[in-house]
Parts: structure tokens; C-alpha cells; sequence
């Protein structure tokens, strides 16, 4: 999609900024508590973009497939696996038309995707369709009902970004998503998007738990 692919090439340069790196560490934490990865599953990376799941899935020794509507994140996420060598697949796919075989994939996972999906529910049956019985699926998003998420949806903030074209999540939401199913979910980015530098640390990450809502929400369902 070409609004994603404008994104691309400057993506990744936010990872390395103290706030987009503080950012990583705690999703992927949060990530990771709920869903556990094990050696040799086939695992599908939903809206992966420029591959940051999906290199880190294939690094605890995953077999990933990584699918998004972007050519030009599919392009880097590529080139980064590659100098990593990692055997990753990597396919231009609409998680609403995903073309594999139903019971096909061990587990699904999805980060800071969901957010510009407009039918979750359509998403989460088709995602459901194709993973196996007893399968994890973890999906994290930007939390609507936090500080990031009214930063998000600010004028200024809609004007000048991707987000214009987001549908933003609160937890409730993800809860009513095949509620049956759903095992466990969490929150984390309890610190402002207005800190300071300085206040960027995981002390206050922790400290600010008790009094705020996560910026950043992940839900685990079982098949």
C-alpha cells in the first residue's frame, strides 16, 4: 500500500532513538510474557513491516512467515533478514485474503498492526482459520483509551501521519474479539509520549503502572 511504503525507508531510524528503542524493549517484554515461542514452530508475523517480530521470532528459532501490504517494508524486511541469515518468507498479503490451508501455521502473532485493520473481526477468523487447534495467537496495538492513543488522534498529530488512516483499539475491543478464546492480555508504555529524556526509564515504567493505562495493549487467545 503506498501510504506504508512512503514510511519504509525512515521507519526503522525510530528504533534507534532512546524513546523508540525504550518503546521496542517494553512491547516486545509484554509480547513475549503472553505468547511463548518454541523451536521449530511455524510461525505467521501479521503486518510484520520491516521484519522486527519476525527476525526476533526466527531468532528463538521459529520457522516465520511475515506478511504485509507494503512492497517497500516487505523489500527492507528482506534485506535485514538476509544480512541476519535468517530463512524468512516474506509475502505482499491482506490478513482479510490470507492464502494458506486452513490448520496451517503453529502460531499467529501481530504488533503494531491491528491498529489499521478496519474489520478485526473478519481479521481474527480468517487468522484463526489458518492456525492450528490449541495454536497461540498474540495480537498488540496502540491502546485508544491511553495518552498515546489521544496523541494519536489529535488533529495535528492525524495530519501529519500514517494514523489518519487508523482504526484505533481499546482493550474492551480486543476482549470482545472471540471472547471464548481469548486466555489472557496486558498492557505496558505506562509513560507519557510528553516525557523527558531523562524519564524515560523502566523505574518509572513500573511506578507509572499503578496510576496509568498502557499506551501499548497485547491479547492472547488459544484456538
Amino acid at each position: 500500500m503506498a501510504v506504508f511504503d512512503k514510511e519504509a525507508n525512515s521507519y526503522d531510524s525510530w528504533y534507534k532513538t532512546k524513546f523508540g528503542s525504550f518503546i521496542d524493549m517494553v512491547e516486545t517484554d509484554l509480547a513475549f510474557k503472553l505468547f511463548k515461542p518454541k523451536r521449530g514452530m511455524k510461525i505467521l508475523d501479521i503486518g510484520c513491516g520491516t521484519g522486527n517480530f519476525s527476525i526476533k521470532l526466527a531468532k528463538m528459532g521459529c520457522k516465520v512467515i511475515g506478511i504485509d501490504i507494503s512492497d517497500e517494508m516487505l523489500k527492507i524486511a528482506r534485506k535485514k533478514a538476509k544480512k541476519e541469515g535468517l530463512d524468512i518468507e516474506f509475502y505482499n498479503m491482506d490478513v482479510y485474503n490470507l492464502r494458506f490451508e486452513d490448520d496451517y501455521f503453529d502460531g499467529a502473532f501481530s504488533m503494531a498492526a491491528f491498529e489499521f485493520i478496519k474489520e478485526p473481526e473478519r481479521a481474527i477468523e480468517e487468522i484463526f482459520r489458518v492456525v492450528k487447534k490449541k495454536s497461540q495467537i498474540m495480537i498488540g496495538t496502540i491502546n485508544k483509551d491511553s495518552k498515546w492513543g489521544k496523541l494519536y488522534l489529535s488533529e495535528e498529530f492525524q495530519k501529519n501521519s500514517v494514523f489518519k488512516y487508523a482504526d484505533f483499539k481499546t482493550l474492551d475491543d480486543l476482549k470482545k474479539l472471540k471472547p471464548e478464546k481469548l486466555i489472557k492480555t496486558g498492557q505496558c508504555l505506562f509513560i507519557s509520549p510528553y516525557a523527558k529524556e531523562n524519564e524515560i526509564t523502566i523505574e518509572n515504567e513500573k511506578k507509572l503502572s499503578k496510576t496509568e493505562k498502557g499506551g501499548f495493549i497485547c491479547a492472547l487467545w488459544i484456538k
